[in-house]
């Protein structure tokens, strides 16, 4: 058992010592034991085990009685205790408590170890960040820290902020963010996370996110938005508690009083049926329901962030057990985003002195793009580029970019640019990748191809969707078809291939898919990039890589892969299965056992011990079935 809160640890104690008094009390009366005392005397003894386990429930009903807040379990179980009471069932009465507060209690264990799989999330920042300034280190909050600062981090520390590495060389435990426990290597130039942990080495790291924009910063404010999201089946059980409580307590009001009126008999009609009613009102306190379903999610949610995988809420867990068709970006999901040039091909001759010039005009045609294709040709190109030769850039999202490099036009971009400016290209041969184009005074200087490597993972974690119920992997890409079919082929299980699209093309493509989908089948997309944020918004679940995507990607997720490892998607949809399967195994037990023993008690087949197991038996079971959903 994981250790216990000093609240739980209180109540466990007074159940503990409530169980103890209960069970002397008990022996006594039915030794006898209990027969010579005065009038009314074992009825206060029976009252002081049960005030004292029972304290709790009754200041919280009254208190939701004086706000107003008349029907829940706490009054359903004042008026079933006070009735037992009234008709001499002493053991009775403090048993309904009794039991009932173990069934609490278990909740609030169960609730705990949930929330701690999810909590430790939140201890992913720390308390302050020790800031180089003016040649002495600062120890400061980290919401101080600004852009461009110097921060320094110790062996064993947490990296309170995004960054990028000034000096050193470390190790960094990742497994807070993404689950994995193998440490990542960093060096001098590399990005790091916030969230992540220092190993041996002492890092300077150049602040490059202000802490509200920090990666762990956006993970907290994710968990934190998680529970207002509630699933479909969370808002049935909402509801109907709403109607259940009240029309159980009618009921119960009218199975204590009707009947007794029409048949008389005197007081021991009366006892009689006003029994059943009790009986009536312990069995019927929905904690079962209220509390094992959301606690059923809870615990789903909490053994995805254990895997690093992050659901923003339960209706997005609920969805994944009911996707059948998925849609894949192409670079930075199935592919690992990281770029280099392939091949050089010149539009005239084909010599290296060509090729250089093609290079360079290339690079300088890129120099101020912060596009990947863009980045791979400037580390092709190793000479210098002179900024003031350079004017009249201008950049369209989807075609490539528009320049003047010393009074001569240049243009670098997909094949849809230069037909737009009249620049007649031949179709580009068999390289492999994304291809960028170069023209000079409207004349085509020839093209860049710029290949991406398939991730590692992508071929298995396709067959898995499929062993997991995907009818269909559907691909969506900006590159051309040559490359978009051999990145299909290479990693199987590729149903469908669209290729040349532009991001409005992605979501037309989308808007298709789901009207041709239906209802129940539902639709999830993959993806990274800031081009991908509509998509990923419009689909039933938008999936976000957490790693290598862009913060708008992530912002418009449902769920986010912190390691962008696709195997994680199966996962995700398995654990979605499986809480699904546990609520549902709730639900059906709950209200069958309910509903049994509601009937043999209002035909009085049944006493109070039975109308216990019934509530808080049923309550503890569900609780415990529940908790499966921790275990991914």
């Amino acid at each position: 058992m994981s250790a216990l809160t000093k609240k739980q640890k209180k109540e466990l104690q007074i159940i503990l010592v409530t169980a103890v008094l209960f069970a002397v009390l008990l022996f006594a009366e039915k030794t006898g034991r209990l027969e010579g005392l005065p009038k009314g005397a074992a009825l206060l003894l029976f009252i002081v085990p049960y005030l004292l386990v029972g304290k709790e429930v009754l200041l919280h009903a009254f208190r939701n009685i004086r706000e107003g807040n008349v029907f829940d379990e706490n009054f359903l179980m004042m008026i079933a205790t006070f009735g037992a009471f009234v008709i001499g069932e002493y053991p009775e009465a403090v048993a309904v408590m009794l039991f009932y507060q173990i069934g609490e209690w278990f909740q609030e264990y169960a609730v705990g170890k949930s929330r701690a799989s999810i909590t430790q999330m939140m201890e992913i920042i720390p308390e302050s960040a020790f800031v180089k300034r003016e040649g002495a280190v600062e120890e400061v909050d980290p919401e101080e820290v600004q852009i461009g600062e110097t921060i320094v981090i110790k062996p064993g520390e947490k990296i309170p902020l995004d960054g990028v590495v000034l000096s050193g060389r470390s190790f960094l435990n990742t497994s807070a963010l993404t689950g994995e426990s193998v440490p990542r290597s960093v060096t001098e130039g590399e990005a790091v996370i916030s969230g992540c942990v220092n190993g041996e080495g002492l890092l300077e790291v150049r602040v490059t996110k202000t802490y509200e924009d920090s990666t762990a910063a956006k993970i907290l404010e994710l968990v934190e938005d998680a529970g207002s999201r509630k699933a479909r089946v969370e808002n049935f059980i909402t509801r109907f508690a709403r109607y259940y409580t009240p029309a159980v307590t009618l009921a119960a009001l009218f199975l204590g009083i009707v009947p007794p009126l029409i048949l008389g008999g005197g007081k021991p009609v009366f006892f009689s049926w006003l029994k059943r009613a009790c009986i009536f009102l312990v069995v019927s306190c929905p904690c079962a329901l209220v509390i094992s379903v959301p606690l059923g999610f809870f615990g789903g949610i909490g053994a995805a962030s254990k895997k690093g995988i992050l659901v923003k809420g339960s209706n997005f867990l609920e969805m994944m057990s009911e996707v059948r068709t998925l849609v894949f970006d192409k670079t930075g999901t199935l592919t690992k985003g990281v770029f280099h040039v392939s091949a050089i091909v010149p539009a005239k001759e084909d010599s290296e002195e060509e090729k250089m010039h093609l290079l360079e005009t290339a690079a300088y045609a890129e120099a101020f793009s912060d596009h990947p294709l863009a980045q791979a040709i400037r580390d092709a190109y190793h000479g210098k580029i002179d900024p003031s030769r350079l004017s009249e850039q201008t950049e369209e999202a989807g075609f490539g970019i528009r320049v003047f490099l010393d009074g001569k036009k240049l243009l670098a971009g997909n094949r849809k640019l230069m037909e737009k400016e009249g620049i007649e290209v031949r179709e580009a041969g068999t390289e492999e990748g994304s291809v960028v184009y170069i023209s000079e005074n409207g004349t085509l200087l020839g093209r860049i191809a710029i290949a991406d490597e398939i991730k590692e993972e992508a071929k298995d974690a396709l067959c898995s969707l499929k062993e997991n119920g995907i009818r269909k992997n559907i691909l969506l890409t900006g590159d051309r078809k040559n490359t978009a079919e051999a990145v299909a082929e290479a990693v199987g299980h590729i149903d469908e291939v669209h290729s040349d699209l532009l991001p409005a093309d992605k979501m037309t493509y989308m808007e298709e898919i789901l009207k041709t989908s239906g209802k129940e089948n539902r639709v999830a997309f993959a993806g990274d990039g800031i081009n991908d944020a509509p998509v990923l918004m419009r689909a039933d679940v938008g999936i976000a890589m957490g790693s290598l995507g862009s913060d708008a990607a992530i912002e418009a997720a449902d769920i986010v892969l912190m390691d962008d490892d696709l195997r994680k998607i199966p996962l995700i949809m398995q654990i979605g299965k499986k809480t699904m399967r546990i609520v549902k195994q709730n639900i059906v037990f709950a209200l069958a056992v309910k509903a049994l023993v509601l009937l043999l008690g209002a035909l009085g087949l049944t006493g109070l011990w039975e109308a216990v197991f019934a509530d808080v038996g049923v309550a503890v079971l569900a609780i415990l079935n529940s908790m499966r959903t921790l275990r991914a």
